[in-house]
């Protein structure tokens, strides 16, 4: 009898990508893959381990699992991911009933899938794992180590079996992406790399970068993307802070006045752009004046989209030892700030797009209300597109015109 699967995913497209590995590995071992964590043999929880509010969540899940096991609703759990590489012995003496446990994925040349826990028009493309920048909050490289970029040949391999498939996007995704190349022998960078996968792909109609660091973010990089109508224009680009002192602490090595230079550039170079963002509060000894300086920078900048991360002091991060670690209290107010800030910035943005022609991709094909993204936003991260429609297919793309704007979402016809 063969035996059902079900998989959580937890954390950043990148697990995201890891997930449909361990769902590939699995159907290969005869194994039937199933929506719902409830009734299956065996339920996999593909951790993350980022951040306090990541380790909190994927904790709960495992707790979740046990206690399904406990009911008899499943009979073997096996959790994965960054938690895991991370604790693993404090997690083992905690969880006994979890059957089997592994850390992240390896980096393997090739992966050919069909995805089952995102939309089959919607394809993502790792192409580099790990990260040399050693940003001090940062743990990623604790359990991810350093950069390793996949080779061109295996990414242009990958990305025609996408393209046969008949996906409409590809995200491209990395822990920099902006650095992919870096670390192998002869002139390789992302520029290249881009004008590759353009050229080979045949159906696919968005490139969406994800994942960026505005230190190696090029001209020619700004260049590709003005010119190339199918990567789309949209700018993920964290700049964490602000204040130059905090920048340096960080280990960003990039100034103020070179990011306020770079988003210059790409304003001025590419049509339309939007630039999404995503900064952190409370980082070790910020003053009010720095963080009043970071909150007036957004307030000027108007930055589209924008996420905010309170900061998480991890085990092995050189901040962990920095002195003048801010009250939680305090960084909740901050995050608060600037969350609000941003609301009103985005919801300003939104009325903007009123009686605009957008094209939307379908992700969700409902009777009356469907859902969608445009261009300018990031599948499962950013606000969406409802919908005003009755005959809209599930995948594909139309050209609608915007009606009502809200806070961070927009309803099309």
């Amino acid at each position: 009898m063969r035996k059902t699967f079900s998989i959580i995913s937890l954390g950043c497209f990148r697990n995201t990508y890891d997930s449909e590995l361990i769902i590939k590995r699995f159907i290969d071992r005869g194994y039937i893959f199933k929506e719902s964590a409830d009734n299956v043999h065996t339920l996999i929880i593909n951790t993350c381990g980022f951040i306090k509010e990541a380790k909190e969540e994927s904790l709960e899940y495992i707790q979740n699992a046990v206690k399904l096991k406990r009911k008899k609703a499943i009979k073997k759990i096996i959790v994965r991911g960054c938690l895991v590489e991370r604790y693993a012995n404090v997690l083992k003496k905690e969880f006994l009933s979890v059957d089997d446990w592994g850390g992240v994925e390896s980096f393997p040349q090739s992966i050919l899938f069909k995805p089952r826990i995102v939309p089959s028009h919607i394809g993502f493309l790792k192409i580099s794992e790990g990260c040399n920048n050693n940003c001090s909050y940062c743990s990623i490289p604790l359990f991810k180590g350093n950069l390793v970029s996949k080779d061109t040949d295996s990414i242009l391999k990958e990305l025609e079996y996408i393209d046969r498939r008949r996906v409409k996007e590809v995200n491209i995704i990395g822990q920099d992406v902006t650095s992919w190349g870096r670390d192998l022998m002869g002139k390789h960078n992302i520029v290249s790399l881009l004008k590759s996968m353009l050229k080979k792909a045949k159906n696919i109609r968005w490139f969406r970068i994800v994942y960026t660091h505005p230190k190696f973010f090029t001209k020619d990089l700004i260049d590709l993307i003005a010119h190339e109508e199918r990567i789309c224009k949209y700018i993920d680009l964290p700049i964490q802070h602000i204040n130059d002192r905090i920048l340096k602490m960080m280990n960003r090595n990039i100034t103020k006045k070179e990011i306020i230079s770079l988003i210059k550039r790409i304003r001025s170079r590419i049509n339309d752009a939007v630039i999404r963002t995503s900064l952190i509060v409370g980082f070790p000894s910020e003053s009010k004046d720095e963080f009043d300086e970071l909150f007036n920078f957004v307030k000027k900048m108007k930055f589209q989209r924008l996420g905010v991360f309170k900061y998480s002091r991890e085990e092995g991060t050189a901040a962990y030892n920095f002195p003048g670690h801010i009250h939680h209290m305090t960084k909740q107010k901050r995050f608060r700030e600037i969350m609000d800030l941003q609301r009103g910035i985005s919801y300003e943005y939104n009325k903007t797009m009123l009686g605009r022609n957008i094209k939307v991709l379908i992700d969700e094909a409902r009777n009356g209300l469907s859902i969608g993204h445009d261009e300018h936003s990031a599948y499962d991260i950013d606000g969406v597109v409802y919908i005003k429609a009755k005959k809209v297919k599930k995948g594909r793309f139309y050209n609608l015109k915007v009606r009502q704007a809200f806070d961070y979402d927009l309803i099309a016809q």
